[in-house]
């Protein structure tokens, strides 16, 4: 049998508007389809780069709505038709990443599969190579497997995975049992959490084999898997695949993958973590982007967009220009604004967070003309 690693299979799924990114992200152009780093590629474009010389050009699918096929095949010109997977409307990650699952494990039988969000920033590409090479080792023993980070700041943005000691797994010398995982929590408690040194910031990779990863959504939601094997079976047939899709797809439970195979797997022992040490975001609102784009520096001032004209006299926090228009700003620190031709956002990197009941509201205002 061909080693694990021979075996793996990447998984990008591209969904998602990345509604703390609005007015910048929107339904027709979602955050993975923009350069939020300033380095010239799409944080999607950077997620394949990244994952290509892992798994090989060949081995990589991605997962994304009908609505962004061209916009997707654009920026990777690699991918292979018969690796781009079309959802006719978001069912969330469970069915996403499931599907993919279903399918690969049909074409090819024992395959590993790694999920990898299209719009995370990863910086130290050595680190992660490692990290990703001992899950897929840990995963070929049975388990479904997280890539953990090694927290550097008692962050509340991030959910975090409580470890319960090392594994001795094969090839996977670092793998931890994982104990739970644990939602977003406060300032005090996400001290406590660095303190202990046992929790780790929950990056939302996962790793498994398909037919483990398929197990486990059967046993928590059996009527998934049966619409997702019934899918996986006429998939690579284009002309049947179109009636079962029509009718599967839309009864197909939402449900993150997080509830439907990781708590379940970590409750029952079959859940581990490999903890990771390069630097990781997955840039959930305007004051991490702010701080990628800084250099983590509070008194500096991020500015983004190729004809940004910015004035700035003692301030600080992130400013993202898509119109040209001058913008100038005195005496603001934290300050967030973001300018686009139809909408203009101003809030502070404190309450960056809320920026997704904005478009909440807009959702209910029936005001999708800017959405």
């Amino acid at each position: 049998m061909r080693s694990p690693l021979e075996r793996f299979y990447a998984v990008i799924p591209a969904g998602g508007i990345g509604s703390r990114l609005w007015p910048l992200s929107r339904a027709d152009a979602p955050k993975f389809l923009h350069d939020l780093t300033g380095s010239g590629s799409t944080l999607l474009r950077a997620t394949w780069d990244r994952l290509a010389p892992i798994a090989g050009d060949q081995r990589i699918m991605v997962v994304t709505g009908r609505a962004h096929r061209a916009a997707v095949e654009q920026q990777l010109p690699d991918l292979a038709d018969l690796n781009v997977v079309l959802e006719s409307e978001p069912r969330d990650s469970s069915a996403a990443i499931g599907l993919a699952a279903a399918i690969l494990e049909k074409r090819e039988p024992g395959v590993i599969i790694g999920s990898f969000a299209a719009d995370h920033v990863i910086r130290g590409d050595r680190l992660f190579r490692a990290a990703v090479a001992q899950a897929v080792n840990a995963a070929d023993q049975g388990y479904i497997v997280t890539i953990g980070i090694q927290p550097t700041e008692p962050a509340i943005g991030f959910g975090y995975i409580r470890s319960a000691g090392e594994m001795g797994l094969d090839g996977a010398d670092s793998a931890m049992l994982v104990d739970s995982f644990v939602e977003k929590p406060d300032l005090d408690t996400a001290k406590q959490y660095l303190a202990s040194g046992d929790y780790l910031w929950n990056a939302g990779m996962f790793i498994s084999r398909a037919d483990a990863l398929l197990e486990e959504i059967g046993k928590q939601e059996p009527a998934l898997l049966a619409g997702l094997l019934e899918l996986a079976e006429v998939w690579d047939d284009p002309a049947a695949r179109g009636p079962v899709v029509d009718r599967v797809w839309p009864g197909l439970k939402k449900i993150a993958i997080d509830y439907s195979v990781a708590e379940p797997a970590a409750e029952a022992g079959r859940m581990a973590v490999v903890p990771a040490h390069f630097d990781w975001d997955d840039v959930g609102d305007f004051a991490s982007l702010a701080k990628l784009n800084s250099g983590g520096r509070k008194s500096d001032l991020a500015i983004l967009g190729e004809n940004a004209r910015v004035l700035a006299d003692s301030s600080s926090g992130i400013v993202v220009s898509q119109t040209g228009r001058v913008i100038s700003l005195i005496g603001v620190q934290d300050i967030v604004v973001v300018d686009t031709p139809d909408a203009l956002l101003v809030t502070t990197s404190a309450n960056a967070q809320r920026v997704k009941s904005v478009v909440d509201a807009l959702k209910i205002s029936g005001r999708d003309d800017v959405l």
